[in-house]
């Protein structure tokens, strides 16, 4: 049997290239494992970042995205106002000079109406609005054309009640409602710089109560953005008289004036009359009542004596 032949013995590796060559076998096994980390760093960083950006995003067009309070419920303002641009909406409307907007802005006084003149005209509406109510969140009293809100539809209370209404409101009632409503004229008119006489109350002017109810109609979905001048044309000028507190009497129901970036907002206060402009310069909306119940009253005005209506009487 030929000898089998061995190899040549390996000489001994010196200390040093054993170490090169651990150190490369360590760094061959690390790549994979730091290169996982790496990406596990952006993945989270970026998922952080994507979180935050929706937080962001979300808040803007959610209830949180206020981003100044004009008005604090704490606060009793004689008076304050802010001048805006106009916009463009009243140019395709009549236009009547000494009254049509040319001044543009919004305005908050706890100055024209007391809190007990609110605390009386509340329970007008909670008197009328005891014979009906909505059956979602949002309910509506007209006492000028009648109009109530009852389950999912609206009524005329003053055929509908027929004589009943005789012993639910009183003369006293009334004339407390054309009192109010000449106040806040006279200050719309003080703020704009126009003359009282010019203006002339429109419709809609109503009460409403608003409630955390699920809405079941499109009525009842108060909360969308909305412009008064593209939604009711005879608006020029309107204003809220709020009939309770925030925070108090409910939470959420903030007015918001809607601006890029910039969202302001009112908080109600039974007194608290809020007024202004009704073009785009203005756009505004009502954020969703979580709990308890909002009372305001919308009081609008116009220009256009064609588009005029009379205070509500008893008889």
């Amino acid at each position: 049997m030929a000898p089998q032949r061995r190899g040549a013995p390996k000489a001994p590796e010196s200390s040093g290239a054993a170490e090169r060559r651990r150190q490369s076998s360590t760094k061959s096994i690390r790549a994979p494992q730091d290169v996982r980390k790496k990406w596990l760093r952006v993945a989270v960083l970026g998922s952080c970042t994507a979180l935050a950006a929706c937080l962001f995003w979300g808040s803007l067009g959610g209830d949180d995205g206020i981003t100044e309070v004009l008005a604090h419920r704490s606060e009793i303002l004689p008076g304050r106002f802010i001048e805006v641009p106009c916009s463009e909406d009243y140019d395709s409307h009549r236009r009547f000079e000494g009254c049509s907007p040319r001044k543009c802005g919004r305005g908050i006084s706890d100055a024209v109406i007391t809190r007990d003149e609110a605390r009386r005209i509340r329970s007008i509406a909670e008197k009328g609005l005891s014979l009906g109510g909505s059956d979602g969140g949002a309910s509506i009293l007209d006492l000028h054309s009648g109009a109530l809100s009852v389950g999912k539809h609206f009524v005329n209370l003053y055929r509908y009640f027929g004589d009943k209404i005789q012993t639910i409101f009183s003369e006293e009632d009334f004339q407390l409602y054309r009192d109010v409503r000449e106040k806040v004229q006279l200050a719309i008119a003080q703020a704009f710089g126009i003359s009282a006489s010019s203006l002339h109350l429109t419709k809609p002017t109503f009460f409403s109560r608003i409630n955390s109810t699920e809405a079941r109609t499109a009525h009842d979905e108060y909360w969308h953005a909305h412009v008064d001048k593209v939604t009711y044309g005879s608006f020029d000028y309107t204003s809220l008289l709020y009939l309770s507190d925030y925070l108090d009497d409910f939470g959420g129901g903030r007015f918001v004036f809607m601006e890029e970036g910039a969202n302001k907002t009112v908080e109600p206060r039974a007194g608290r009359v809020s007024f202004f402009t009704s073009g785009s310069e203005n756009l505004h909306r009502v954020e969703k009542v979580h709990w308890g119940t909002r009372y305001a009253i919308t009081i609008a005005f116009t220009c256009n004596p064609d588009h005029g209506i009379l205070d509500p009487t008893l008889t």
